[in-house]
């Protein structure tokens, strides 16, 4: 009697523009935790956006990297690269299971569905609350969420602001709780690329995401520009997706008040504004859970962010947070004030946080499809 053969467990999926080294929350996330998941004994297919990615990988640390050509334009992307991408999951990798990243994407959930595939959709956030969308694709946003939220096998929230969104809204009581993850910090004690970009450890304020509204960066630039701060400086890491009349105003303001802009990095020299930061600020108005703020937290640094429900569910003492609503000019030099008082950096519970824990629990939902 013969061994029976294993089946190949393949997963392909899609939401995201792609990984590695692409800007973005959820492409942190998915650059964390697949991975992690093909060391587990998954085949893990990426299908990523072509549009973001000049580096010509197959593969990435045992992770299958597709390509497919997509138009940049933000209202159809997403949407025409995940019907792309569940079209070669059912016929080209022959997958009985797709994972689909964000309510927009998740708006075909159906679709996937009509196509035998099992489905497991990841929920990061209420898009439709950016200010960056029009009416017409908030609708399509709220409708991608409900898609999702009805017909996935296997929901997945990163927060339980997110959780309880979905039960009030849909009733979907089954709904896993996974929230994003953190690495160990990598610190960087050299100040070679602090010396590039002319500021000193510790004495400046630091900012990182995209260039979007619901950022609300210029907020910060504005506020720090009445500081009176003498010898700290801001600095902001970050790019805009799609080049408009608001990323361009936003860094015509920066030049404007001296701010310095990296542009979006990644590894060396970000672990080294980490390391030497005064102050990461986060004044959002919109986050699902900020891989960003628990990059901070990794490394220990005092933090100030604004007061909505995806911050607050952190737990941070009171005085990091501020009315995200209201000037903030005030808050930023009270924490810097704390800051020189301090005579050790805070220290931050971040085990819910960790990403080898974050791929466990997702492999054993994979389990149950």
């Amino acid at each position: 009697m013969g061994v029976e053969k294993q089946v190949e467990k393949v997963v392909v999926v899609t939401g995201t523009r792609g990984i590695p080294n692409i800007l973005g929350g959820v492409e942190t996330h998915c650059e964390e935790l697949f991975p992690r998941l093909a060391a587990k004994g998954y085949r893990v297919v990426v299908v990523r956006r072509k549009n973001y990615v000049r580096d010509g990988l197959k593969s990435y640390d045992g992770v299958t990297l597709y390509d497919l050509p997509n138009f940049r334009r933000k209202s159809f992307e997403a949407i025409i690269h995940t019907l792309r991408a569940i079209v070669a999951a059912r016929w080209k990798f022959k997958a009985h299971m797709i994972h689909i990243h964000s309510i927009g994407p998740a708006l075909l959930t159906p679709v996937a569905r009509l196509l035998g595939l099992k489905i497991v959709f990841t929920h990061h956030g209420p898009d439709y609350d950016r200010e960056k969308w029009g009416k017409v694709a908030k609708m399509m946003l709220r409708l991608g969420e409900r898609m999702g939220c009805r017909y996935a096998h296997q929901v997945i929230v990163i927060s339980e602001v997110i959780n309880q969104l979905i039960i009030k809204k849909y009733g979907r009581t089954d709904a896993h709780l996974i929230p994003n993850g953190v690495r160990a910090p990598v610190h960087i004690y050299n100040r070679d690329y602090l010396e590039v970009l002319n500021v000193e450890s510790r004495k400046f304020i630091f900012a990182m995401g995209r260039f979007v509204p619901e950022k609300n960066f210029h907020l910060l630039i504005e506020a720090f520009s009445h500081l009176n701060a003498t010898g700290y400086q801001l600095v902001i890491a970050g790019d805009a997706d799609f080049e408009d009349a608001f990323s361009r105003s936003l860094k015509a303001l920066a030049h404007d008040h001296g701010v310095v802009l990296t542009g979006f990095i990644k590894g060396e020299k970000l672990f080294t504004l980490l390391s030497h930061a005064a102050l990461f600020v986060l004044p959002s108005s919109h986050e699902g859970l900020p891989i960003a703020l628990l990059e901070a937290m990794s490394y220990g640094l005092p933090v100030l962010v604004s007061d909505i429900s995806a911050n607050k569910a952190l737990d941070l003492p009171p005085s990091c947070y501020f009315r995200y609503d209201q000037p903030l000019v005030d808050n930023l030099r009270e924490a810097l004030a704390d800051k020189l008082k301090e005579t050790s950096p805070p220290v931050y519970d971040l085990s819910l946080y960790d990403w080898d824990r974050i791929a466990a629990e997702t492999a054993r939902i994979y389990e149950l499809m």
